[in-house]
């Protein structure tokens, strides 16, 4: 491939952090002939420093060859990366225009590892429960059972679906699995048996199937119910044993199980991602499997043997209560995390019950031993409550900078940005330079893209994409793959539909964000084409800043750069409803009474109150249309309206303004000010047929709170409860 080492080396040592050192030479064959320099630049780089080797083919040899090496530090003092430049880069058809890039993938690969982030543990000491028809359980069972602990429970539903083997090795239970939860190391499983025969008390004997005259009994050593003619010759035949019993109530039967495979042909969990330990491997009727069946259960045996010990993951995720928009009072807001989760891992907490008033509410719960690292929650978040962790924003927003200020240090244009995921999205681009390598018609990765991996493409969203845009690049991709939920797609399309609307609105030509489908290597011509997509305008003048901790933070100073750069400044930008961060509250004065209740639902303080006059403010960059206000709202005066105010040169979102305001009712009697005329007129209203205000106590409903004492107990005419006969029943 085309290499000007010189002209990347000029790039790097004008760029802040990043190195020249080591591209005096060029080499063409590093892992063959050419060893000896990389065991030198082995034994040179010294404890603490990195080594980077711009080759990934070939990492494990040169990992061997480091760790063969006289004099070298190991992997563990001083670390070796990889960065891919071939694939990525050379191996295009623009491959000699790719010198930008390059020195960008390389700068960016020079950056320091993040800091490392909370573990989650686990424990499994190998206790597997393996579910399914007798055939199949049993085979599955037999190539783990020198490893694992393996309970068998063959599924009624499962039917006739083989025979017991004579020999018991392993414990057997038969029943209908009633509930199954939990993850690696901690599976609560609980089934119903309503079979006669108890698994465990049958000795196999076969008395029972040579007594039976219906033969409703088989080598499962459970009793067809539906051939059986109530003889109950099998009951007399099994007395010493006792295991038959006709009369029996169901056995229910609660375990605990580190890993379950999952034999049956509808699995125990419905969502994308199943937890960890859980692997589901469907078996047709009579034990039949399709085709790809026994790979399929080969791959899942192989993992779960591994499955034993100790494991430690990543703890994705940072959660600030205080910012949850998803529940106040027991009032369900923003759920765009629970609807997006594909691992169930996160629940609603809104309810109050058994809490004590010190504890916490209003929020949602997230398990980290379910989480998988999707990210998801975290783009969808509008509040910023969820934050991903691995790595944290203000990590990978330096990393896309230094990527795109590289590129353009190098003379680079229109830079796109594509994220891909580590494992299916790397493959694919493989795939597609290899393909340019040798098929004219292939293209390859375009010389203005910028391959990103991350841990999961749904786990960056809409403060890095914009980030990026205001920045200087052009546009950014996203690579969806078979890894994908369909829930993450939607999530993606929505958040990407917000955020070109945005730049839209400000005169921004062109299509500037794109979710590029590519499932598997048949779909490397629909890549290879969206790759080579015209770019879209670029900001006129990049932005320095790096992207915030917070969410909103990085939001606000990126729209700022943006608006104020924009080739069409607009006062209001209307957004698409799904999944819009940013709106406005209107407000119907002819309903509102003023009761405030918005206020105190509202958990960003976008609503508020005046504490010396009765109005309602609003500011609303601190709206993230989560629907409290309107979902709480008694008289169904708030409506919702996702936009972005930029008038005033972005001041008028920050300042509060008043949506509703009236004069206050005053005290008829002190003309002290206590409410709202239309929130004592509608109280009148309401009471003025009970019994108990009418007359003076229906005045006393337009006193302050203190008048009213006074009043009742200065009228003379009132009949207190000391002036009342003795005997008088008093409740």
């Amino acid at each position: 491939m085309p290499l000007d080492t010189g002209a990347i080396a000029r790039t790097l040592m004008r760029t802040p952090g990043a190195s020249a050192d080591g591209l005096e030479t060029t080499h063409t064959l590093l892992c063959r002939r050419e060893a000896g320099a990389f065991q030198r630049a082995a034994k040179a780089t010294g404890p603490g420093e990195a080594l980077l080797v711009a080759c990934t083919q070939e990492s494990q040899l040169f990992l061997d060859l480091n760790a063969e090496t006289a004099g070298a530090p190991s992997t563990d003092e001083r670390p070796i990366h990889f960065v891919n430049l071939r694939e990525t880069g050379g191996w295009s058809r623009d491959a000699k225009a790719a010198t930008p890039k390059l020195a960008a993938l390389i700068a960016a690969a020079q950056m320091p590892d993040v800091q490392p982030v909370t573990t989650v543990p686990f424990h499994s000491a190998g206790r597997c429960l393996v579910i399914g028809g007798a055939d199949a359980a049993q085979s599955a069972a037999a190539m783990l059972r020198d490893r694992l602990a393996v309970t068998l429970l063959v599924d009624e539903a499962a039917g006739v679906d083989g025979a017991l083997a004579q020999r018991r090795d392993l414990p057997v239970f038969a029943g209908r699995v009633t509930r199954l939860r939990g993850w690696l190391g901690a599976f609560e499983v609980q089934w119903s048996s309503s079979n006669p025969i108890d698994l465990d008390l049958c000795t196999r004997c076969n008395a029972c199937l040579d007594a039976c005259p219906e033969g409703a009994i088989d080598f499962r050593y459970q009793i067809d119910l539906s051939r059986c003619k109530s003889h109950r010759d099998c009951v007399q035949v099994c007395d010493a044993a006792g295991a038959i019993d006709f009369h029996r109530a169901p056995l229910v039967t609660d375990e605990r199980f580190d890993l379950v495979l999952d034999l049956r042909e509808t699995p125990a969990f419905s969502q994308h991602q199943p937890p960890q330990g859980y692997f589901h491997v469907p078996h047709g009727p009579q034990g039949v499997r399709g085709a790809a069946e026994p790979k399929r259960l080969f791959d899942a045996v192989l993992q779960l043997r591994e499955l034993v010990g100790t494991f430690d993951k990543p703890k994705f995720f940072h959660y600030q209560h205080r910012l949850c928009a998803h529940s106040r009072n027991e009032q369900i807001g923003c759920t765009a995390c629970i609807d997006v989760c594909s691992t169930s891992a996160i629940s609603s907490d809104a309810s109050r019950k058994g809490k004590a008033k010190t504890e916490l509410a209003g929020g949602i719960v997230v398990e980290p031993h379910l989480c998988a690292g999707c990210g998801a929650c975290t783009t969808v978040c509008p509040s910023g409550a969820l934050t991903f962790a691995y790595p944290g924003p203000v990590d990978q927003g330096k990393r896309l900078h230094r990527l795109i200020t590289t590129y353009a240090r190098a003379g680079g244009q229109h830079a796109a940005l594509l994220l891909h995921s580590e494992q299916a999205g790397a493959k694919l681009i493989d795939d597609l330079g290899r393909a340019a390598r040798v098929d004219r018609s292939v293209h390859g990765v375009p010389a203005r893209v910028l391959p990103v991996a991350v841990w999961h493409t749904a786990s960056v969203g809409i403060d890095l994409w914009l980030s990026a845009i205001a920045q200087g690049a052009s546009q950014v991709f996203v690579l969806l793959t078979a890894e994908e939920a369909p829930e993450y797609r939607a999530a993606l399309a929505e958040q990407m539909a917000v955020a070109q609307a945005l730049l839209t609105g400000l005169g921004y030509a062109g299509e500037h964000f794109k979710l590029i489908e590519a499932r598997d290597a048949r779909d490397l011509a629909a890549l290879d084409a969206a790759l080579r997509s015209a770019p879209a305008q670029v900001v006129a003048q990049p932005t320095p800043i790096v992207a915030q901790a917070d969410k909103r933070a990085t939001l606000d100073l990126m729209i700022d750069h943006l608006s104020a750069h924009a080739p069409a400044p607009a006062d209001v930008v209307a957004l698409p409803k799904a999944g819009a961060p940013f709106g406005a509250v209107l407000v119907d004065t002819a309903k509102c009474t003023l009761c405030l209740s918005c206020v105190g639902a509202c958990p960003e303080n976008a609503l508020a109150d005046n504490p010396e006059r009765p109005q309602l403010r609003f500011t609303e960059k601190n709206c993230v249309q989560c629907g409290l206000c309107e979902t709480t709202c008694p008289e169904g005066a708030i409506t919702l309206v996702p936009r972005l105010l930029l008038a005033d040169e972005g001041r008028a979102r920050r300042q509060p303004r008043v949506l509703h305001e009236v004069e206050p009712f005053r005290c008829i009697r002190c003309a002290k000010p206590f409410g709202t005329l239309k929130v004592i007129e509608n109280m009148m209203a309401k009471l003025s047929a009970h019994p108990a205000f009418q007359g003076a106590a229906a005045e006393r409903l337009k006193m302050c709170g203190d008048c009213r004492v006074i009043d009742l107990h200065s009228n003379a005419s009132e009949v207190r409860i000391t002036d009342m006969p003795r005997g008088t029943p008093r409740y």
